[in-house]
């Protein structure tokens, strides 16, 4: 089974106005833990997107506009991440995307590769999230007295990897530095069955 360990970066929260800023993931073998293959963008916005930012969004993730209006054309990055995919045969029943907040990844992520195209590749429809690992496993050491219930010590990922004794992410917020910090907990928290 493959892992598509996905973050975007974005100019707000609302994806009904707001635009994707930059995505990254990583590709993973989930028995081993190989990575094969990372892949991170910015995207050009047009002006007019980028003056709807939220604040706060941006306050957050440090981006400029002269970052962004020097980034890569949208369709360019659809067409290398679809051909990624392809080349490692990111289908159903043998990949699941893994995000933080898939929610939200998965609202943007459309924003480049429609529905419809993803559907039309077989694409994984399961995106599923490190929170609901990390709650479920830490109910059932709850269960037997072994650890705090999830709502007493928090889920955000940085309050998970406080769990674990990792540092939190590194800041500003970027695509691949979530990237990287959601292995990193996803390791902690599930791990990799056959990784030696």
């Amino acid at each position: 089974m493959i892992g598509v360990f996905l973050d975007t970066e974005t100019n707000g929260l609302n994806s009904q106005i707001h635009k994707i800023l930059q995505i990254a993931f990583q590709i993973l073998d989930l028995s081993t833990g190989e990575l094969k293959e990372e892949y991170q963008a910015i995207l050009a916005q047009p002006i007019e997107a980028w003056e709807k930012s939220d604040p706060e969004s941006l306050r957050i993730n440090g981006f400029t506009w002269e970052e962004v209006s020097q980034g890569k054309i949208p369709r360019h990055v659809s067409q290398e991440i679809i051909d990624i995919f392809t080349r490692w045969g990111i289908r159903r029943k043998k990949a699941v995307f893994i995000c933080q907040n898939p929610s939200f990844d998965r609202t943007f992520f459309s924003q480049l590769i429609d529905p419809d195209t993803q559907e039309l590749l077989n694409w994984p429809y399961h995106w599923l999230d490190l929170a609901s690992m990390y709650w479920a496993l830490a109910i059932d050491k709850a269960k037997q007295h072994k650890g705090p219930m999830p709502w007493e010590t928090g889920f955000s990922k940085d309050l998970i990897a406080s769990q674990y004794k990792l540092p939190e992410e590194v800041k500003p917020h970027r695509a691949m530095n979530g990237v990287a910090h959601l292995l990193l907990c996803y390791q902690a928290v599930v791990g990799f069955p056959e990784r030696q």
